[in-house]
């Protein structure tokens, strides 16, 4: 009876302990340790943001949900506008905006629209591991969206871009639903950029706001040098591994499913989720803005735990933003409208202490980040492939299109096949970079025993100041 009773307060404790951490966890945790983003790579975001929110004006001569400052665009510079008649279900709506003074042309797509029974269709339209594109694993229904709207535009936007002097940034940007459509369609115009006029991959850009997961790591990881996310606080779709049919079946009883998923994710090791090629993830590096801490006081703001909105910016691999946040903001996290707000605040806050730093030394030296952009997608590409993950590459060339794989065309029987090939590759991938490291870190001495070279260095330098004395 003794044991029983032991047996069961060690379970009603480790229950509880879990308990305690799933609710006071929160989103600044997943990018505590990760390093703050400059102003100049985050100064597009609230303006894409504005821009997105004018594709839900009925009039953009007379908004009637204009954010604070207004939209800030000139109504002479918008190309097109297309809504639900036009696009037939087979899109959100969308706008194409020829932005001069930034040199860009933009297509701002909307996100999911509850009462439009297209936009449930087009999440449905897929399962698990149904589409293979490009060596991973996509959303079907959005990659068919994605597919039917460069089908629609491409000689729109080829004209401008050719208009422009071929200078011009190409910029895909989204909302919700519309962040997977345009991250998708960033990866097509990426392979296909003679549909755009030969448009080069340095020239195309995508931002993701509040992005669905919609493509498999390795693609999350190769195209992170041209797709952006952009994720506030707490924001639920992002973390919600649970495919999006699943989601927005459940929209209406969404804090039981994620209180599900969170508890059913628990008990799945980190290394099955990674070798799994059909989970699908958020697409691209990721700039997390950060507003509230835990139990944060403080008697310039109004709400307990806000502070000024940070952001910080990586491109995670294993740990992606895999934390379900059980949060009363997880799903005003999620409004553009909360977004656009917070990321105009966080690039003022980003300018002012780059300033700062310009005119008077920090009293505190802080870390700065050295590496760049490319560096950084490089050590991400490579921490993929020493995972093990799945179709992953050292390098961000383009594969050799696979047969069954292109847009449009259904999986075949041998993309879902076993993967101990694949899984060999990657081994030998790992065994090759590993013996390259031990050739440049070591050599052999003449008993057969690995030596340090700088050890080794350091006995010569040290035994040429002995003769010298």
């Amino acid at each position: 009876m003794s044991v029983a009773c032991g047996v069961e307060c060690v379970v009603v404790l480790g229950c509880l302990r879990w308990a305690w951490k799933r609710c006071t966890y929160i989103g600044s945790y997943d990018s505590e340790s990760w390093p703050s983003a400059t102003p100049d790579e985050f100064y597009a975001v609230p303006r894409l943001c504005r821009l997105i929110l004018a594709v839900y004006e009925p009039d953009i001569l007379s908004p009637k949900y204009a954010p604070a400052g207004g939209y800030r665009l000139n109504p002479d510079w918008v190309v097109k506008r297309v809504a639900y008649d036009h696009t037939l279900g087979h899109a959100p709506p969308y706008l194409i905006y020829a932005d001069h003074d930034n040199r860009e042309i933009v297509t701002a797509i909307r996100g999911l629209n509850l009462l439009s029974e297209s936009d449930y269709k087009l999440l449905l339209d897929n399962r698990l591991g149904k589409q293979m594109f490009d060596g991973g694993y996509v959303h079907y229904g959005l990659l068919k969206s994605a597919t039917w709207l460069l089908n629609a535009e491409s000689e729109t936007l080829r004209r401008l871009w050719e208009e422009s002097g071929r200078c011009y940034k190409m910029v895909f940007t989204g909302h919700s639903l519309g962040s997977g459509v345009a991250a998708l369609l960033t990866v097509i115009v990426v392979n296909h950029g003679d549909r755009l006029g030969g448009i080069p991959r340095s020239l195309v850009k995508c931002y993701a706001v509040a992005p669905a997961r919609c493509m498999s790591l390795n693609l999350a990881v190769k195209y992170a040098d041209v797709i952006n996310s952009v994720i506030l606080q707490d924001d639920f779709l992002p973390r919600t591994p649970t495919p999006l049919e699943d989601i927005f079946k459940s929209i209406f009883c969404l804090p039981c499913l994620l209180f599900l998923v969170c508890l059913r994710d628990t008990f799945i090791p980190e290394g099955r989720k990674l070798r799994d090629p059909r989970r699908l993830y958020a697409p691209g590096r990721i700039y997390h803005i950060v507003e509230r801490k835990f139990c944060r006081l403080s008697a310039f703001v109004k709400r307990c735990g806000r502070f000024p909105p940070e952001v910080r910016t990586a491109i995670p691999v294993d740990g992606r933003f895999e934390h379900i946040v059980l949060s009363c903001n997880a799903t005003s996290d999620h409004a553009i409208i909360w977004i656009e707000r917070e990321a105009e605040k966080a690039l003022g806050n980003l300018r002012e202490q780059d300033a700062e730093v310009i005119t008077t030394p920090p009293k505190v030296q802080k870390f700065e980040r050295i590496l760049t952009l490319e560096k950084e997608h490089k050590d991400a590409l490579e921490r993929a492939v020493s995972l093990n993950i799945p179709h992953a590459v050292t390098s961000a060339e383009e594969e050799p299109p696979e047969e069954g794989s292109s847009a449009g065309k259904e999986p075949r029987e041998d993309d879902t096949g076993p993967e101990e090939q694949t899984d060999k590759s990657f081994c030998k991938n790992a065994r090759d970079n590993w013996n390259e490291a031990v050739e440049k870190l070591f050599h052999k001495s003449e008993s057969g025993k690995l030596l340090l070279k700088r050890d080794n260095s350091a006995s010569a330098s040290g035994s040429g100041s002995t003769t010298e004395r």
